[in-house]
């Protein structure tokens, strides 16, 4: 049976989440021997009783693989942390999340992805922000990302598919769930130059306690975060908190001190967010002037003397930015350059604030020799 069957049967379980999950698969040694373990078994890897009492009652009326099959029957693909096409920047928070539903295509060139939330009340100030911004950003290779929710998260995917670019949405219910019912016809435009994406199983509907996890699913897709508008509790500063433990950019859209949509964002700024005075700002806070060229870069370009000095240094254990300039020798600047090119071509990754490591041993091939 596909294993992709058992890792869909636990993404079922309550209780059973990233962690938990992996837990039983290094013990177990694969989803399906974790999934026909004993009771026994299972609280020897130290599951509480209620998640395995729980977990023994769902196997008894359910068959992974019929509810696999009745996935793809829908049109939906099934993505696991197991796949190679798993979204890179996705696998490198913590706990990613084991499954991901889809509807459309992820590309590789989807690395390359700004977030933009806001508040499902946008003023015309906030939506022509919003309108600007990802225009901006798919003209400029860049994938935007959101929740399509009402405001400004539909106004960005909006703009991003009227400028011809690519555009994913992460939804906080089943893909069969799509809400608000307005955006279905959007859903489905995006789904043919992007993808509608979430981590919850088909039929899940819409719920409060769904939506703070799809946000940090939507900062993890992306390299930063643009806070358009944003009340004192929006679910946007939700977001950006993530994107900011994540060690990803946070922007934020400065407003009128009174206005309530922007008290948010406003509070973003003063606590450290970078203010977002125009597009160019986020290319340029990334070292992302000529996406295009960066895309093309990570397949064409050949690796350059620091390049290989900084492939010398890094392993697969994180090192930080001032060690590593040390060790080399050249310019902070030019090693931060050096770096980020280096990040989006999949050789290194940011761990954590400036530490960085290989991405895999596979690496080796860039050595020198």
């Amino acid at each position: 049976m596909d294993q992709k069957a058992y890792w869909v049967g636990f993404n079922l379980v309550k209780g059973i989440g990233a962690v938990r999950l992996q837990l039983l698969i290094q013990y177990f040694g694969s989803p399906e021997a974790a999934w026909n373990a004993t009771a026994g078994d299972l609280y020897s890897v130290g599951l509480p009783q209620r998640i395995v009492d729980g977990f023994l009652d769902l196997r008894k009326t359910t068959d992974p693989l019929q509810v696999y099959e009745d996935i793809l029957k829908k049109g939906f693909q099934v993505m696991t942390r197991d796949d190679d096409n798993y979204p890179e920047k996705l696998s490198n928070i913590d706990h990613p999340p084991p499954v991901i539903y889809l509807r459309g295509t992820i590309k590789l060139e989807d690395r390359w992805a700004v977030a933009m939330v806001g508040t499902r009340r946008v003023t015309s100030y906030g939506r022509q922000v919003t309108e600007q911004v990802a225009t901006y950003l798919a003209r400029n290779g860049m994938t935007v990302v959101s929740g399509l929710a009402r405001g400004v998260d539909g106004v960005a995917h909006q703009s991003a598919l009227s400028s011809g670019g690519r555009t994913i949405a992460v939804l906080g219910s089943g893909l069969d769930q799509i809400y608000p019912g307005e955006h279905r016809q959007l859903a489905e435009r995006i789904c043919e130059n992007g993808a509608v994406i979430s981590d919850y199983p088909p039929g899940t509907p819409p719920d409060a306690a769904n939506f703070p996890p799809r946000n940090r699913i939507i900062a993890g897709l992306s390299m930063a975060t643009v806070v358009v508008e944003a009340g004192e509790h929006s679910g946007a500063l939700i977001t950006a908190t993530f994107a900011a433990e994540q060690g990803r950019e946070v922007f934020a859209v400065p407003g009128p001190i009174y206005a309530p949509q922007s008290r948010g964002t406003n509070r973003l700024i003063r606590e450290g967010a970078q203010p977002l005075l125009e597009p160019a700002d986020i290319l340029e806070s990334l070292n992302l002037r000529k996406v295009d060229q960066y895309k093309q870069a990570s397949l064409l370009l050949p690796v350059d003397e620091l390049e290989a000095k900084l492939m010398e240094i890094l392993n697969l254990e994180p090192v930080y930015i001032d060690e590593i300039q040390a060790k080399v020798g050249y310019p902070v600047e030019k090693v931060s350059a050096a770096l980020t090119m280096m990040e989006l071509k999949g050789m290194v990754r940011q761990v954590s604030g400036m530490t960085y490591m290989a991405t895999r041993e596979e690496n080796e091939q860039y050595r020198v020799r």
